[in-house]
C-alpha cells in the first residue's frame, strides 16, 4: 500500500512491557530487549559505525540511553539504505523509514552524523558519495520536488496532483529546504574528505539549478512556474491561491509553499528556510570556486544570500505582544506574520544548528524563550511530558526531533538533561524515536520507523558525550 507521511500520524500502542521502569529499577534484571534488526538482515555495516556503538556503552553510565544509543544511531544504515554502483559511481538511495521514498531532506540528515566517521571507514564515505551523486540526479530531475523514487518509471500515488508530475517523483511539493540540505551535505562531506569526485560537472549543474529556482521563487517577476493543488480533505495538504499559496510582496525572501513537515505554509516566506538557504548559498559558493574556479557563479550565489539575509533582517523580526521582539515562523512581507515553531527542522529552534546563528545571539534567545513557553500554541506541556509540538501532528503531540534540537542548541546542563530524561522516559520501550508522541501517553506515538529522528537522536548523544559526559553517568 502507498501511504504519505500524513496516512502514518496514527496513534500506536506499544504492547512490548507494561510498564516503563526507571534506570535504577532496570539495572537490576536483563530488561533492555534486543530490537535491533539482526546483522543478517542489515542493509549496511560499518565498522567505524560499529566501533563507536561499542565506544559509547562502556563509556556512559546510563546504561538505557546507552542501549537507545545502539539501536538508534545506526537504524539508518541498518534499515534505510541501499548501496550499490551505477555507472562506475557510488550510488545510494535512502528512504526516510516506512515510506518507500527518498527525501531530499531526510536522506541528507539520516546520514549526516556518520560524516565525522568517513574517516575510519571508506566505504562508508563512499555511501555518502552515492547519496550526493543520487540527490544530484533528484534535482537536476525536478528541483521542485520533494521526495523520489529508485525506480525512475515508478508512478506516484500522487500523480493526480495539479502540478507537473514527473515519472520516478513521488511528491512535489516545493520547500526551500529540500534543495538546502544536499548543499549541507556536500560541504560537510568536501570539508572532511577533500574529495571532490562527487562535485563533478553534473553536480554544478545541480547547483546552478538551484539558484535559477531561488530566484524564481523570489517572485519579484510573477507568480513563476511552480503550482500545486491536491484533492484532499486536509487543509494543509494543498495550496491556496488556486495552486500558488497566498499572496507576498516580493522583498527578496524565497517562498517556501510546503514547510519541512510537508504541510503547506501560511505565508509563503519561511523564515527559517529562508535562513537555512543564506547559510547553502555560501557553502556552495565556496564550493564552486575551489572546485569548478567558477567565480562568476559563486559571486551570484553570494549575491542572492546577501539580499536574502537584508530581507531577513528587515522583515522576518516582528513585535509580539507577550515576548517582545523575536523572529517569526512566516511572513509576507506585507506585515502578517505567523508566530509558532515545527518540530522539524529547520525550525527556529534550530538556527544554531544549521549555523545560521549562534547560541547565545540575543534575538535568537528572545526566540527560543517564546518557542518554549506557553505563548507559542504548539509547545506541549501534558502530564507525561513537556516540549515543542508542530501543527504537522496536532496539539499535545510532542516531536522527539524538536526534543533533540533544544537540547543540541541548549547552553545549560539543566536544559540538556531535561531533554536527555524526557527522551528516556517516553520512547514506550521501544528503544527507538518516533516522529510524535503525546504529551500525557507516550506510548500513543507515530511512525515507529523513522530513521531521521533516531540519527538524530544519536548526534544528540555524541554531543552530550563530548561537550557534557557528565550528564550521561
Amino acid at each position: 500500500m502507498n501511504m504519505n507521511r500524513r496516512e502514518f500520524i496514527q496513534n500506536t500502542t506499544l504492547a512490548a512491557s507494561a510498564i516503563l521502569l526507571a534506570p535504577s529499577v532496570l539495572a537490576d534484571e536483563p530488561k533492555f530487549p534486543v530490537v535491533r534488526i539482526p546483522e543478517s538482515k542489515r542493509k549496511f555495516v560499518s565498522a567505524a559505525v560499529e566501533r563507536t556503538i561499542a565506544q559509547v556503552q562502556a563509556t556512559i553510565g546510563n546504561k538505557e540511553l546507552a542501549w537507545m544509543f545502539g539501536n538508534c544511531f545506526p537504524n539508518t544504515l541498518d534499515t534505510t539504505v541501499d548501496f550499490g554502483m551505477l555507472d562506475g559511481r557510488p550510488d545510494t538511495y535512502v528512504i526516510t523509514g516506512d515510506i518507500d521514498a527518498m527525501w531530499l531532506r531526510d536522506s541528507s540528515a539520516q546520514v549526516w552524523p556518520y560524516l565525522p566517521l568517513m574517516h575510519e571507514d571508506l566505504r562508508l564515505q563512499q555511501l555518502i558519495a552515492g547519496v550526493i551523486n543520487r540527490q544530484t540526479r533528484c534535482i537536476l530531475k525536478d528541483p521542485y520536488a520533494n521526495a523520489f523514487y529508485k525506480d525512475e518509471n515508478k508512478i506516484s500515488p500522487w500523480k493526480s496532483d495539479k502540478t507537473d508530475m514527473k515519472p520516478g517523483v513521488h511528491e512535489r511539493k516545493w520547500e526551500v529546504d529540500s534543495l538546502c540540505y544536499p548543499l549541507r551535505l556536500a560541504h560537510g562531506y568536501w570539508k572532511l574528505t577533500q574529495d571532490t569526485a562527487p562535485m563533478d560537472a553534473q553536480w554544478r549543474e545541480a547547483v546552478l539549478l538551484i539558484l535559477k529556482t531561488f530566484r524564481q521563487q523570489q517572485r519579484k517577476h510573477g507568480k513563476g512556474p511552480y503550482h500545486f493543488l491536491r484533492r484532499t480533505e486536509v487543509q494543509s495538504d494543498t495550496l491556496a491561491g488556486r495552486g500558488y499559496g497566498n499572496p507576498i510582496k516580493p522583498v527578496g525572501m524565497i517562498c517556501s509553499m510546503f514547510r519541512p513537515s510537508d504541510d503547506a505554509t501560511i505565508f509563503p516566506f519561511l523564515v527559517p528556510s529562508n535562513f537555512f538557504a543564506v547559510v547553502s548559498l555560501r557553502q556552495a559558493a565556496k564550493m564552486l570556486e575551489a572546485i569548478h574556479r567558477d567565480s562568476d557563479s559563486a559571486n551570484q550565489c553570494r549575491s542572492l544570500a546577501d539580499e536574502v539575509e537584508h530581507a531577513l533582517r528587515g522583515y522576518a523580526v516582528v513585535h509580539h505582544p507577550h515576548a517582545g521582539r523575536i523572529y517569526a515562523y512566516e511572513v509576507d512581507g506585507y506585515g502578517n506574520s505567523y508566530c509558532i515553531d515545527d518540530g522539524n527542522v529547520p525550525s527556529l529552534l534550530s538556527l544554531p544548528y544549521i549555523a545560521a546563528t549562534r547560541k547565545d545571539n540575543r534575538l535568537y534567545l528572545r526566540t527560543r524563550r517564546f518557542l518554549l513557553s506557553s505563548a507559542n500554541p504548539y509547545y506541549c506541556k501534558g502530564k507525561a511530558a513537556e516540549g515543542p509540538g508542530g501543527p504537522h501532528a496536532g496539539i499535545g503531540m510532542i516531536w522527539p526531533l524538536g526534543l533533540i534540537i533544544e537540547g543540541m542548541t541548549a547552553t545549560t546542563d539543566r536544559e540538556v538533561l531535561h531533554c536527555l530524561n524526557t527522551l528516556q522516559k517516553t520512547h514506550a520501550g521501544t528503544g527507538f524515536m518516533h516522529e510524535s508522541f503525546n504529551e500525557n501517553d507516550p506510548k500513543k506515538f507515530t511512525r515507529s520507523w523513522f530513521a531521521w529522528a533516531n540519527t538524530l537522536f544519536g548526534e544528540f548523544i555524541l554531543q552530550v558525550l563530548k561537550e557534557r559526559p557528565h550528564l550521561l553517568g
